[in-house]
């Protein structure tokens, strides 16, 4: 049913099905539409403006994206700016239910934004975290579990002063499921699942209002993503990583995989748990500033 693509980090390269993420596209999108047909939560309908049709639309938007560079290989500069379609159902939710224009950054307090904030910094949060979660991936596991680990923590964050967390909840339970199924290399999520997961990471931090917890769980991912962009700008080379003997290594630190198997052969395994882990760890430290915050 789904095509097959082989798995480049296994011996004899096996054959695994691949763009299962079109499957948490169309679940996702079942849960939220029964969100809002039910009326489930305060959430559902204010203003005649949705926020599970809202968070519907931009997952889909995701998914449709990334089952065209499935389909197309589109170029990275079409896949930067493509997102930024997506932006406008969220500039449209934020402008009708008012939403807090000001983002609290550590060691500088509120800054607000004002109407900047729904035609610039929307967009841009859009577009910088899809592609993001996009190119942090290529190992069993890794572009699933770490999306989830942050999905997760935002839910949290979230739970803390509104119940916006439950619309997350039937999706982040069937994307953990193809996550299990990735980690053992039975499937991948393809592009498809990326972007949408990726979309579905930012449409919910900004419905959620949870900006500032997003920022600091996307650090690895940023770092990730500007290690290779600059690299790609300065050098013209790509990161790059040797499989041999049932490990992985590189001679070169153009991304955060190959800086983690900079002269050091790990397994894809080791590699996967290690990136969970940093990612973890910026994750833990966004729920702890928000508690603290709260509390203060």
């Amino acid at each position: 049913m789904f095509p097959t693509v082989p798995d480049q980090h296994k011996n004899g390269k096996p054959l695994v099905p691949n763009g299962l993420g079109v499957l948490y596209v169309l679940f996702a999108i079942v849960c939220l539409f029964l969100i809002y047909f039910f009326e489930i939560e305060s959430f559902a309908s204010v203003s005649g403006i949705s926020a599970p049709l809202t968070l519907a639309v931009c997952i889909l938007f995701g998914g449709f994206m990334g089952l065209l560079d499935d389909w197309m290989d589109l170029k990275w500069r079409y896949k930067a700016f493509m997102p930024l379609i997506a932006a406008l159902p969220l500039v449209y939710f934020a402008i009708g239910m008012n939403v807090r224009t000001s983002i609290v950054l550590p060691f500088i307090g509120s800054v607000d934004f004002g109407i900047w904030y729904f035609y610039l910094i929307i967009p841009l949060i859009v577009m910088i975290v899809t592609n993001t979660v996009n190119m942090l991936g290529g190992f069993n596991g890794l572009e699933s579990i770490c999306p989830a680990i942050v999905l997760l923590g935002l839910m949290s964050i979230s739970a803390l002063t509104s119940s916006y967390y439950l619309l997350m909840v039937g999706p982040i339970i069937f994307w953990l499921i193809l996550a299990a199924l990735n980690l053992k290399g039975k499937i991948f999520v393809g592009n498809s699942g990326s972007f949408a997961i990726g979309m579905t990471i930012a449409s919910f931090a900004i419905i959620a209002d949870v900006k500032l917890s997003l920022l600091i769980s996307i650090i690895p991912y940023i770092f990730n993503s500007s290690l290779i962009l600059l690299t790609v700008f300065f050098t013209h080379k790509k990161a790059l990583i040797a499989f041999k003997n049932n490990k992985l290594e590189s001679n070169h630190k153009r991304s955060l995989v190959t800086t983690i198997t900079y002269h050091r052969p790990l397994t894809e395994r080791k590699i996967v748990a290690i990136v969970s882990i940093i990612v973890t760890i910026f994750t833990l430290l966004a729920i702890a500033y928000s508690f603290l915050s709260i509390l203060v």
